[in-house]
């Protein structure tokens, strides 16, 4: 009697990267090319897989040139809207719904370096786990690429993670960052004379030297975008005094989103309906490795993550449609 095939994760990876929508135990044992492979056998490697945030580096370090880029810090949230005994899944707030809403929240940390979406790191948010917020992820992440001996150009992030244990965090480690600053944001021109940043006199292109409490000499400088919303950027960086630099560096931070989003529609990350915390791990870890296959095939052969997929399916729609 043949012996059932068992799930890897080199399996399990292309499993995420070739299904559409489908991405249940059940359905990769329908798939998987042997036929002989149970759904349980399934659902006993994401139990018994051990992989952890760390492990990503081995599948991402082909893909970085670690003295220069950027690194690139945010969080999303995995919607779970109807799974409320999954173990990870919380109510939290998410950027995207502009609401709280129950999801898995990861924060991530991305290398690029205008052309690249690699997610060198990531830590799930699951503070009743682990007793941990996103700013001591954050700084766990930053300890870590130090060692891997990153050297990045600027470590950027939103405002949300620019208070100044994470400002100070980042030049421990001898780096600069770039971040924006809520329009209340205290900063000072003159000693003793402390104004919101969004009272200072920055006109279009204007970048100002300023004092920063309790961290010192910075730059900022007001950005406009779409619909009138207004940034107000800020750098450690001294040396971007030209406006349209300083703006660009700032731009280098997009990638994560674009990031996020990617991974969200190419990898099934919020498909898992498993309860337990190490299934759901075990499943989140492989869909970074399924991502970090697409973006370097992508970088390869200029073919995006979505033209990647879609190749997968298209030939089967052609016989289809050819002989409906």
């Amino acid at each position: 009697m043949a012996q059932k095939q068992k799930c890897k994760l080199d399996l399990y990876r292309d499993f995420l990267i070739a299904n559409q929508n489908r991405y249940s135990g059940l359905e990769l044992s329908r798939v998987e090319p042997r036929g002989n492979m149970s759904h349980d056998s399934v659902t006993r490697w994401l139990m018994k897989a051990d992989f952890r945030p760390q492990d990503l580096w081995q599948f991402a370090k082909p893909l970085v040139r670690v003295e220069t880029g950027y690194l690139v810090l945010d969080d999303t949230v995995v919607s779970k809207p109807f799974a409320k005994n999954i173990d990870l899944a919380r109510h939290q707030y998410s950027g995207r719904e502009h609401r709280e809403i129950n999801g898995i929240g990861i924060v991530n940390l991305l290398w690029t370096d205008t052309d690249e979406y690699v997610p060198v790191d990531y830590r799930l948010y699951a503070p009743d786990h682990d007793g941990k917020g996103k700013n001591d992820h954050f700084r766990d992440m930053l300890d870590k690429a130090d060692k891997r001996s990153f050297t990045p150009q600027a470590v950027l992030m939103d405002s949300w993670y620019s208070g100044l244990d994470n400002l100070k965090a980042i030049r421990k480690h001898g780096w600069h960052w770039a971040t924006d600053f809520k329009c209340n944001r205290l900063v000072s021109t003159a000693p003793h004379q402390a104004v919101a940043i969004s009272d200072l006199d920055l006109d279009d292109g204007t970048v100002k030297q300023v004092w920063l409490k309790g961290y010192g000499k910075i730059l900022v400088c007001r950005l406009v975008i779409k619909n009138n919303d207004t940034r107000y950027l800020a750098t450690s960086d001294l040396t971007l005094t030209d406006y349209e630099t300083f703006t660009k560096v700032w731009g280098q931070r997009w990638p994560i989103e674009t990031f996020h989003r990617g991974i969200k529609q190419t990898t099934g990350l919020g498909n898992c309906s498993a309860q337990r915390t190490h299934a759901q791990k075990i499943h989140i870890f492989s869909c970074m490795v399924a991502f970090l296959k697409l973006e370097r095939i992508r970088q390869q052969t200029g073919l995006t993550w979505y033209e990647q997929k879609a190749a997968i399916t298209r030939p089967a729609t052609k016989a289809y449609l050819a002989n409906a």
